[in-house]
């Protein structure tokens, strides 16, 4: 068998690609590239990961180690150490990289992100929905969340706060954007065994786009996501989450009047066997942070990725504290 020496180093491989041909997502490679450093991607002209087919080889030898049952922190340093004397791991047989064509983006995301508010602006669905479609061949869906549609809808934000457009306009952005989550969300296959999420919005939060993507990715991660739409009651919601008994509940606050209504919530919770665990987020928590001092629970962070990283870091600490009991 050929050494992962051997291979070149030559980077071409968007992130996408590197997923589609590794089994890893997105997220948890970003992860492993923050944390434990399995890989420095060289960056593109336009500052995109790119990779090699000797980078596609590792990460393939590192998810069947992780894989076995072996730590990321583990692998990782027998990594280290059989570079340093001089050796690498050999590529197995039914892991030799797959041919791929290179997949430069031709543009940056800001650039689908301002062709999308321009079709949006004229409410032009056609070319709206073929600008999403050719951005997600090109980036996975967190950063076509976070630099095409997030920037879009902050510049439909802000021309409606300056005059320039109508609330017809701000509404049908909205809509188009609820609407291409919810497809998404619904083609995506809901896993009967894998732990079961809840999210949605807290009672009295009716902008729904962030919950939505959270449910979107987390579904891509493999979980059972039960999205529960905005302006949830929070009494059906504990009635339901006694008899679903979710693993989480995800609820989502963008005003100070929503996050309060999430104070208690927690506390509810404490009585349902087993417990869920209880995540909020939102943008009110990251301009008030004062505030994650009043609601009991896990705060999920400040982005979609660290929402995505804790929710997966806490089911995996929740499933270890009861496998040693």
């Amino acid at each position: 068998m050929a050494s992962i020496e051997q291979i070149s180093d030559d980077p071409k491989y968007t992130i996408k690609k590197v997923c589609a041909q590794t089994g890893i997502r997105p997220v948890t490679l970003r992860a492993w590239e923050r944390r434990h450093e399995v890989l420095c991607p060289r960056r593109s002209e336009n500052r995109y990961r790119l990779y090699s087919d000797r980078d596609v080889a590792i990460l393939r030898w590192v998810k069947h180690q992780v894989d076995s049952g072996i730590t990321i922190s583990n692998v990782v340093n027998e990594l280290r150490s059989m570079q340093k004397s001089g050796r690498w791991p050999e590529v197995a047989p039914d892991a030799q990289p797959a041919p791929a064509r290179p997949a430069e983006p031709p543009a940056p995301p800001m650039h689908y992100s301002k062709e999308l508010y321009a079709a949006v602006l004229v409410h032009d669905e056609a070319t709206a929905s073929e600008l999403l479609k050719e951005a997600h061949t090109y980036f996975d869906l967190l950063t076509v969340f976070t630099q095409v549609i997030s920037p879009m809808l902050v510049m439909i934000g802000e021309a409606w706060f300056r005059g320039d457009i109508r609330i017809a306009t701000e509404h049908f952005a909205s809509a188009f954007v609820r609407g291409k989550l919810m497809t998404i969300l619904q083609s995506q296959p809901a896993r009967r065994n894998a732990p079961v999420i809840l999210t949605g919005c807290a009672p009295g939060e009716h902008h729904e786009i962030g919950s939505l993507m959270i449910a979107v990715l987390l579904r891509g991660e493999g979980y059972r996501v039960e999205y529960m739409g905005p302006d949830i009651p929070l009494d059906d919601l504990l009635e339901y989450s006694s008899q679903e008994r979710p693993a989480m509940i995800l609820l989502s606050a963008g005003s100070m009047e929503a996050a309060l209504r999430l104070r208690h919530v927690q506390a509810r919770l404490s009585s349902q066997r087993p417990t869920p665990i209880f995540g909020y987020g939102g943008r009110v928590f990251v301009t008030n942070p004062e505030l994650r001092q009043q609601v009991a629970g896990l705060y999920m962070g400040s982005d979609l990725a660290e929402a995505i990283e804790n929710v997966n870091a806490a089911l995996q600490a929740d499933r270890n504290r009861k496998l040693q009991r």
